[in-house]
């Protein structure tokens, strides 16, 4: 199981996600993002690349498709906060939208 991220943790594993443009949520300890693709096919298979990891890691982002637009919103329910699941599975989606999102 999962802890939720200490004070000092947040500093070192937030901060890179930030800097990508994750972002928190208010009145929650959660991080969102949009990504936005080329078209819907494009953001349909991202969000099943993504998925596949989701499924091996037991991690689900919550998340809804508009046409080529994602938005994602990520926190772990089992500690009702942020855990390093949350930013393993940001990290992810990061780098499987590389080149893709604009």
């Amino acid at each position: 199981m999962s802890e939720r991220l200490s004070e000092e943790t947040r500093k070192t594993v937030l901060k890179p996600l930030f800097d990508t443009g994750w972002a928190m949520v208010d009145g929650r300890d959660a991080i969102q993002k949009e990504f936005v693709f080329a078209d819907f096919a494009d953001a349909f298979g991202w969000m099943t690349r993504v998925a596949i990891w989701a499924e091996k890691w037991g991690h689900h982002p919550e998340w809804s498709n508009v046409y080529k637009s994602v938005q994602v919103t990520l926190t772990t329910h089992d500690v009702d906060g942020l855990s390093t699941l949350d930013a393993k599975l940001a990290r992810k989606m990061d780098g499987l939208s590389a080149g893709a999102a604009r």
